[in-house]
């Protein structure tokens, strides 16, 4: 279904209507330049009954109530009674400060909107005060519908969990119904060895195209002894056509011990490429890690870094992010290329061997729980600098816009999981108003 955002501006005709009229026409023209697909009203909506009529016709996927003037709570009320999708709360300036006549009133009127949402329990939205003409005013509805867009889209995510965590790793488990009420999602389980079964049953001929399409997209496949290389290959379509058959957007696979020892040949080369056919794939069968990655993939249009915080330098401000070697070939320096390995602990390939590329801004990223069951969105923004490779695996340097020790010891001490997305682009402030929609704890570092 097409995401449908709905302006809801309300007031009361006994203000300043000259003013209010120029202050509507102006947030109008702006939501519908953000977005075209807005649904707005021919005139502001003065009484509450107006605003029943016209949502009546609507089913939002958000609602941008503004106080054009004063309203009561009333006016919040219907909004509350008839829509169950985010709403964000847009305030204006009083446009005249003369000693003379109140003209809008539009932050009482918030206030009264607020406490409403507050009584229908509601304690995190997204709040927008100042003029349409505001800089900050832009981005943060940007950010707005952006992060609603993004809800909406949750509600179709089917994400695969392909095997259990390792022993220790409880950190990435996730109840179907826990994702489903949370967050939307729908999860769905299958054993690791049902996609090793499926892997061994093929033949080598029947997997040619994928051994063609991973030596493209690497440098230095050759090194990967023959059986190794051919098993990936197998390996690569199992996952390819499980993908494909359910319809799958992002997926936690299990990876150690078992394609060591069960089948031989590692699952991260595999993972790599699926990252770079725009599916979200997190190792270490990291379920909450995998949404993570799905998000910030949809925020960037572009494969995410996916790995452990392992190093800091705080004399260059920076975090090594690191990982075996599953990153998305794409973020491959250029110099280097998506360099083929092998995985640092077991020594078998293929697995990817490179640091990551530049790129001038860069969000880290996680989706964290809490041992209530509930969740927080822990956020840094910054730059991921030209660096090497670090260690044996993937590697990606991120100096952040504030000191770095503290980052790293505040979110020690808060029991963040060890896993983390870097995405480029600053997309904090989105995913913040996203976090408020779904009733999350926001940990900006």
């Amino acid at each position: 279904m097409p995401f449908v955002p709905v302006y809801v501006p309300v007031g009361v005709p006994t203000f300043h209507m000259e003013s209010a009229h120029d202050r509507f026409e102006a947030s109008k023209a702006l939501l519908q330049e953000l977005d075209a697909r807005f649904v707005c009203p021919d005139d502001i909506l003065l009484g509450a009954d107006k605003v029943a009529a016209f949502l009546s016709a609507q089913k939002p996927d958000l609602v941008v109530f503004q106080n054009v003037t004063f309203a009561n709570a009333a006016y919040m009320s219907e909004v509350l009674h008839l829509c169950d999708c985010p709403i964000a709360l847009w305030t204006l300036r009083e446009p005249v400060i003369d000693g003379g006549r109140l003209r809008l009133n539009s932050l009482t009127g918030a206030y009264s909107a607020a406490n409403a949402m507050r009584a229908f329990g509601i304690d995190r939205f997204p709040y927008i005060f100042g003029m349409p003409e505001e800089s900050s005013v832009r981005e943060q509805l940007k950010s707005a519908i952006r992060a609603a867009e993004l809800k909406t889209a949750l509600l179709s995510l089917r994400l695969a969990a392909i095997g259990h965590t390792p022993q220790g790793f409880g950190f990435g488990r996730a109840l179907d119904t826990e994702l489903l009420r949370s967050f939307g999602v729908t999860l769905e389980c299958i054993e690791a060895r049902e996609l090793i079964d499926r892997a061994k049953a093929y033949s080598d001929a029947d997997c040619k195209a994928y051994d063609e399409k991973t030596d493209a997209a690497t440098a230095g496949l050759s090194v990967t002894p023959e059986r190794n290389r051919l098993d990936h290959a197998r390996l690569y379509r199992a996952y390819t056509e499980y993908v494909r058959e359910h319809n799958i957007g992002a997926l936690a696979s299990r990876c150690w011990p078992d394609f060591f020892t069960a089948f031989g040949t590692p699952v991260c080369t595999v993972l790599s490429l699926l990252n770079d056919d725009g599916i979200a794939a997190a190792c270490e069968a990291d379920i909450y890690g995998a949404l993570s990655m799905w998000l910030g993939m949809q925020l960037s249009h572009a494969p995410v870094f996916f790995g452990d915080p392992v190093s800091l330098d705080e004399t260059e401000n920076t975090v090594t992010y690191w990982h075996c070697g599953a990153a998305a070939c794409s973020l491959a320096r250029k110099d280097t290329g998506a360099t083929v390995g092998v995985h640092p602990n077991r020594k078998i390939g293929p697995a990817m061997d490179f640091g990551c590329e530049a790129f001038p801004e860069a969000t880290v990223f996680r989706i964290g729980r809490e041992p209530d069951g509930s969740f927080r969105f822990f956020l840094f923004e910054g730059e991921a600098l030209d660096k090497p490779k670090q260690f044996i695996g993937t590697s990606i340097v991120v100096r952040s816009e504030h000191p770095c020790r503290p980052i790293i010891e505040g979110s020690v001490e808060a029991g963040f999981e060890p896993h983390f997305v870097v995405m480029q682009g600053h997309h904090a402030s989105t995913l913040a108003a996203l976090a408020d929609m779904l009733g999350m704890q926001v940990c900006r570092y």
